[in-house]
């Protein structure tokens, strides 16, 4: 026992949490701690596993040593404990050496009841020698799973703690994880060597999360509309790396949705500033790299949104589970693209044969999680060890179903090839095995002999993986735990063969055909070019524009040029500002011709009820507005073209694209002082007049016109002239 006498738990939880009634197993898991037994904890986020430790460290003589894998989570919980008045510290190495002295002594003292220690702390032999003179009462191990090369986050430090704990007498243990599959147990069991312990397994089902994987196409559209439809509501974006969370952020903050970034490559104390600013509310959306969120107890967070496709089911499952934590609304968004897939094996090609295996099985459960019809909550239960009889009726799969068949041959076929091999292979080899793939490993062990073999050849490889991954979630087969990627047949499955019976499948969802418009460098809506405009719409902007040239006796492509006004017809901006944000018009046209148009594509809008600009414009992040900048100054300075160009590192063609974009959205540049070196003024007056009556700018048109007397250089030179002095 670690104490004399047990406490009054529920009088404790009250005083110090505030909570009259205990959740789940938590009593049950503080009785055996308290009890001095080893205690494995496996429950999900948001029920309640912090509390597992924390009332016992309070209801003890000595001090609890909680090993944490992140600063970020330290502090956290540090600081949420220092509020309810309980003694908690951390110990690494953002504190100065005057505060490392003050710890150690408040421990040695006794007044200190937690202390959070990095894994990475531990291994200093100071610090061991200065816990073994400390009374600790017992060892709590958050987030375990970092011990298991079969989890999501393996630390190699996490692998050291069991040598580091004997060295520190014989201490009781809490191992505690959210997202444990029944091998990484297994695993982190054997590590700790506490097979013995009593397992408290809390339901992974979290019926208020609605989860959903959306094809990552228009992600930046899609990603704008979703948080402005959810306006107020606290969210998080995660995405793979760092630079893409700046991106993000920034995207975000320009589509005026306040944001901010957090990742490990930021500072220290802007990263806590960023943290606190979401937990209190100052921004609602945090964009983030995985590095966010372990231990971060903010209840009502609204969405949780991947960029990017996560690394592992596991990783996907922990930070989805940020959603929601208060029981009510928690939606989980999930773009994807098996690009995503590829880019991560990538990354793993540098890592030990054996880490870049695990990695990749992972990532192709990842795959198959996204790319699956089956009930999303099914999934996930499944992988977790967890069996959901029926559908949850609550994820895009089962609020949108994809086409069913059934086949029950397929499935009896599937079932007798996992017995016919003896129950030691994986979904691929026996894929190829009922396809009659004769490779290596199906000749070898004569595989090609039996009886299944070659009989499902009339189906393609992903038919077979496909209906491998749902029976094995109907409970058909089962995976070996032992084996990582091994079947094995269930009673269920022994059943089928000897009585098969009609058995429903659902077909994949194809994802091979997902474009992404990652990068796009313009200041236009994310991938117009790829839809359809109103034409109807257009036409009518067409003879708004003719009457208007008329008008002021200027040539139409002067006022707007088509791919502008089919712009507008995809998009139907109502304002000056997102008007401007259309490619080739920026304020300038803006003021000078925008009203009517803006007029007529309001009337428009509300006559056909139509989904408006703010709704699907993205106004984009572009760098490229710094060299804009530079120019126009440049130019205003009167400094010569090939100055320009050098110093920016462009040729001369280039400068003069990046200066055309600047005219034809409606800014003036005065180019006087450089064309009248370079041409004489009948030259330019009979470019001018060209231009004046001409029905297009374009260039070649131009060219076929006035003849080789004049340069394509030259040319261009005067278009931005004429446009400068006429246009804007």
């Amino acid at each position: 026992m670690l104490t004399e006498q047990a406490p009054n738990l529920k009088d404790k939880l009250k005083e110090i949490f505030g909570y009259s009634q205990f959740r789940g197993n938590q009593e049950i898991i503080i009785q055996n701690i308290l009890a001095g037994r080893n205690t494995f904890v496996i429950m999900p986020t948001g029920a309640g596993k912090s509390l597992c430790y924390q009332l016992p460290a309070l209801s003890t003589t000595g001090t609890a040593i909680v090993i944490s894998p992140l600063i970020a989570l330290m502090k956290n919980q540090v600081d949420q404990l220092n509020a309810v008045g309980v003694n908690a510290q951390f110990l690494n190495s953002t504190l100065s050496k005057a505060e490392i002295t003050k710890v150690k002594k408040d421990t040695l003292t006794g007044a200190i009841k937690l202390l959070y220690v990095a894994p990475e702390s531990l291994t200093k032999e100071e610090n061991v020698a200065f816990l073994q003179k400390a009374n600790i009462s017992f060892v709590a191990i958050d987030e375990a799973h970092c011990i298991s090369e079969w989890g999501h986050d393996f630390r190699p430090e996490y692998r050291k703690i069991k040598t580091i704990i004997d060295n520190l007498g014989n201490l009781p243990v809490i191992a505690l994880t959210a997202t444990a599959t029944p091998k990484v147990q297994l695993d982190i069991q054997k590590n700790l060597q506490m097979e013995e312990a009593a397992v408290f397994k809390s339901s992974f089902n979290r019926k208020n999360l609605y989860y959903e994987i959306r094809p990552k196409t228009d992600t930046k559209k899609q990603l704008i509309k979703y948080i402005k439809n959810h306006k107020g509501k606290s969210g998080i974006v995660y995405c793979l790396s760092r630079k893409k969370v700046e991106e993000i952020s920034e995207l975000l903050n320009v589509n005026d949705i306040k944001t901010l970034p957090y990742h490990a490559g930021l500072d220290p104390q802007v990263r806590m500033n960023n943290q606190d600013a979401f937990l209190n509310e100052e921004v609602d959306v945090i964009v983030a790299t995985i590095a966010f969120g372990m231990g971060i107890d903010k209840p009502d967070v609204r969405f949780v949104i991947h960029y990017d496709a996560p690394k592992s089911l596991e990783g996907y499952y922990q930070e989805t589970g940020r959603a929601g934590r208060d029981g009510l609304e928690g939606n989980c968004i999930m773009f994807y693209s098996y690009n995503d897939i590829l880019k991560l094996e990538k990354f793993n090609k540098d890592k030990p044969v054996t880490e870049r295996d695990n990695a990749k099985h992972l990532l192709q459960e990842m795959a198959a999680y996204a790319e699956s019809s089956v009930c999303r909550r099914r999934q996930l239960l499944h992988y977790f060890g967890e069996h959901l009889d029926k559908d949850c009726g609550f994820c895009d799969n089962c609020l949108k179903p994809k086409e069913k068949f059934e086949a029950p041959d397929e499935v009896a076929l599937a079932v007798k090839a996992v017995l016919q091999t003896d129950q030691r292979f994986g979904v691929q080899h026996l894929a190829d095995v009922l396809r009659g793939v004769e490779n290596q490993y199906v000749i070898s062990y004569k595989h090609n002999k039996l009886e299944v073999f070659g009989q499902g050849a009339v189906h393609e490889n992903a038919y077979w993986l496909s209906l491998y991954r749902q029976i094995l979630i109907y409970d058909f087969l089962d995976k070996d735990i032992d084996n990582y990627g091994v079947l094995k047949v269930t009673e269920k499955g022994m059943d089928f063969v000897e009585n098969p019976y009609p058995v429903t499948l659902s077909k994949d969802h194809d994802y091979s055909n997902v474009t992404e418009e990652e990068d796009d460098d313009k200041d236009t809506p994310a991938n117009t070019s790829a839809k359809a405009h109103d034409q109807v719409l257009f036409d009518l902007l067409k003879g708004l524009r003719k009457k208007i040239a008329k008008e002021k006796n200027l040539p139409p492509y002067v006022i707007f040029q088509d791919p502008s006004l089919e712009e507008m017809a995809t998009t139907y901006p109502t304002t000056k500002e997102e008007l401007s944000q259309i490619n080739g018009v920026g304020m300038g046209k803006v003021v000078k011709f925008g009203k009517p148009f803006i007029d007529l594509i309001a009337k428009y809008v509300e006559e056909n009820d139509i989904e408006t600009a703010s709704d699907v414009v993205v106004k984009s992040t572009v760098n490229k507005s710094k060299i804009k900048i530079f120019i126009i100054q440049q130019v205003d300075r009167k400094i010569d073209l090939e100055e320009i160009a050098e110093s920016k590192d462009l040729d001369m063609a280039e400068l003069l694209e990046e200066i055309e974009h600047i005219c034809y959205s409606g800014t003036r540049l005065n180019l006087d002082y450089y064309i009248d070196q370079v041409m004489d003024t009948d030259r330019q007056d009979e470019i001018f007049d060209y231009f004046m009556g001409a029905e297009t700018d374009n260039i070649q048109m131009a060219l076929g016109k006035l003849g080789d007397d004049f340069s394509e250089e030259e040319l261009r030179l005067m278009r931005i002239k004429f446009i400068s002095e006429v246009a804007n």
